[in-house]
């Protein structure tokens, strides 16, 4: 069935037709094909690419998304809802499954990243929508099966140069330090949402190398990353998730195994922050054993989170375990001294060691070692805030695990201003752990003025 949105001609679908040279009567079965491959049942004909065209009538959702593959089949190049003119297609439904897509075509796929772009930055994506942790188990299965793949020629107009890639590359490298200085709910960092949007979708669609193709994909992968990370900062779930799964397939798209690996580690963090430790375990274990050779910072960084699943679901064993090979990695790393090479892993030193070592003993409940891991290494500097602010209030929930009302409501308060300054909603999921072990004074005058701070943070973010 098509619904009648007006009678006003698509005059852009119909440029686009006629531009792919595609008859109706051909769309129309080629439509057909793709709806059925996704068990979609359809009996487009000729009539109806006409009545879409040309007499304002539009498919039902999901068939302007395959309308948009089968265009982008005959033009060689990606073609998104608003190239057909059906950009407020997105609303309702489609808001629902923006982004959560990891097509297996990689044409389709660079559509489905430059559409959730665009949705996100108009502002039209649905906040209400949840994080499931069920939405990841297809992207992570295809990555899985393949982590890589051959770069499709694009036969795009405008030429992707070295000059377009350094810039991408110098754009990601500002918001991941402006990220660690001052959270993800700064203005800098969501602005890399619009920038992917309104620069990177354009490149996508240049005509490129097949070496500048796979260095356009990386960077675009690591962007989405931050862009999600920074979502994840602000308490966006919803919208992390979806950006994570889009930098897991241009990662695919790049061939880079080093940055899936990363992406798919840090989607099994996403995973744990949201309570779903057994599924974050099952992802970081399969981040480090798809592909053995990727840089040992990546696989240790998989191993760390991989321990910090376990320590949340109380096993203490296999957390210590996969901590050990954290440790192993990380040193092969510093050993082999990749230096600036994935600048976006450099952030896995010992120093990180140490402070998911104090998270991950914390919550096995054991403060003793919790404060012998803190004493391993330096408390992070100003240049990281956020991881600052994390790892004062682990030292204070481990004060309060000992008993010590006194040192930990200190901390708490350093942590609390920290987190109040960065603005952080990661920040609020720390310090609602540590008012939790505060549960035994909660009668105390410090205590219940201090949880009343905490929920006017929790009250200011939510708006």
């Amino acid at each position: 069935m098509a619904k009648t949105i007006g009678r006003e001609p698509n005059a852009r679908l119909e440029k686009l037709i006629a531009e792919s040279g595609i008859s109706h009567k051909r769309l129309a079965y080629r439509v057909n094909q793709t709806c059925l491959a996704e068990g979609v049942a359809s009996e487009y004909t000729h009539t109806s690419v006409v009545n879409w065209s040309r007499r304002g009538m539009r498919p039902r959702w999901p068939v302007p998304r395959h309308l948009c593959t089968v265009l982008a089949e005959g033009l060689g190049r990606p073609v998104d809802l608003a190239d057909i003119g059906m950009e407020d297609m997105r609303e309702g439904g489609r808001n629902r499954s923006a982004g959560l897509a990891f097509p297996r075509d990689q044409r389709q796929a660079l559509a489905e990243a430059a559409s959730y772009w665009s949705t996100v930055n108009r502002r039209t994506f649905l906040a209400a929508t949840p994080f499931a942790v069920a939405s990841f188990s297809e992207p992570v299965t295809r990555w899985l099966v393949s982590p890589t793949e051959t770069v499709l020629p694009s036969p795009g107009t405008a030429v992707l140069g070295r000059a377009h890639i350094e810039e991408l590359r110098a754009v990601a490298d500002d918001a991941r330090t402006w990220d660690s200085r001052f959270g993800g709910a700064a203005l800098k960092s969501q602005a890399l949402t619009a920038y992917l949007d309104e620069r990177v979708s354009p490149l996508l669609r240049a005509r490129y190398s097949e070496r500048n193709g796979r260095d356009l994909f990386s960077v675009t992968a690591e962007m989405a990353r931050l862009a999600g990370w920074t979502a994840f900062d602000s308490g966006q779930h919803q919208a992390a998730q979806r950006h994570f799964i889009q930098a897991l397939r241009l990662a695919k798209a790049a061939g880079d195994i080093h940055l899936g690996s990363y992406v798919l580690t840090t989607m099994a963090m996403q995973s744990l922050m949201r309570g779903f430790a057994s599924q974050a375990v099952d992802m970081a274990q399969g981040a480090f054993e798809r592909v053995p050779g990727a840089d040992p910072r990546v696989l240790g960084f998989a191993k760390l989170i991989e321990a910090r699943a376990h320590a949340r679901e109380g096993d203490a064993r296999s957390a210590c375990a996969a901590l050990a090979m954290a440790e192993r990695f990380q040193e092969r790393g510093a050993a082999e001294g990749a230096g600036g090479e994935r600048a976006w892993i450099g952030f896995f030193n010992r120093q990180r060691i140490v402070t998911d070592a104090t998270e991950i003993f914390r919550d096995l409940g054991r403060p003793k070692s919790t404060f012998a891991w803190h004493a391993l290494g330096s408390m992070p500097g100003e240049a990281f805030a956020r991881s600052r602010g994390i790892r004062l209030s682990v030292l204070a929930t481990a004060h309060a695990q000992q008993g010590d009302l006194d040192a930990g409501l200190l901390l708490g308060q350093q942590s609390l201003r920290l987190f109040t300054r960065l603005r952080t909603a990661r920040g609020l999921d720390y310090l609602q752990i540590f008012t939790d072990a505060l549960r035994p004074w909660r009668r105390e005058p410090s205590v219940m003025a201090y949880v009343t701070q905490v929920k006017g943070l929790a009250s200011s973010l939510a708006g």
